[in-house]
């Protein structure tokens, strides 16, 4: 008899939280944050690798990032790079270092943060609801296979609906959270 691991399902779904939080952090909110350049991929002797290997990445002031590129030849690069990373910032480059001003968020810039944080949330609530679509087809093929009876399938489904309610529970108290964070001025 297969078992079937409520605890497997658990942590499937905070695999799609972590996920969610991972894409938040880099959200801008007007502060400076080392994680907003965290999904910038730079172009590396033909690989593409993330910023934090071609260079140090700090906030020395609330509105300022630096990156200390580690190769002259790569200056341009990661410049280029952060550029077209679509997250709205413009590095000025100094020497072997990128400055990365932040700018302040106007109403409008943070409207379109509120609504890309919605796209991340309820891409974690799909991803959740696949991990429940494909526990519960777990469980009927336990139950026409033989392996668990119609009372099991019952009582087991329920735990698995309580689980992911409270997943996309926590989805969206990650999101209003973030919501407001993104909204105060």
């Amino acid at each position: 008899m297969p078992t079937f691991d409520i605890q497997d399902i658990k942590r499937r779904m905070e695999g799609a939280i972590t996920a969610l939080k991972s894409d938040f952090q880099g959200l801008r909110t007007g502060r400076a944050n080392v994680n907003l350049l965290e999904p910038v991929m730079v172009e590396s002797y033909g690989a593409m690798v993330p910023l934090n290997q071609v260079g140090a990445i700090s906030s020395p002031e609330p509105r300022l990032l630096t990156v200390t590129v580690w190769e002259k030849s790569m200056v341009n690069v990661v410049d280029k790079a952060i550029r077209n990373a679509g997250i709205g910032l413009n590095p000025v480059i100094d020497g072997m270092m990128l400055r990365i001003p932040i700018p302040p968020l106007n109403e409008e810039r943070r409207r379109e943060l509120v609504k890309l944080s919605g796209k991340y949330a309820e891409a974690a609530r799909v991803a959740i609801r696949n991990v429940r679509r494909d526990a519960m087809e777990q469980l009927k093929k336990s139950e026409k296979d033989g392996d668990i009876s119609e009372d099991q399938l019952k009582k087991l489904s329920t735990q698995v609906q309580e689980v992911t309610d409270s997943f996309v529970k926590q989805v969206d108290t990650t999101m209003k959270t973030k919501e407001e964070e993104i909204m105060q001025v």
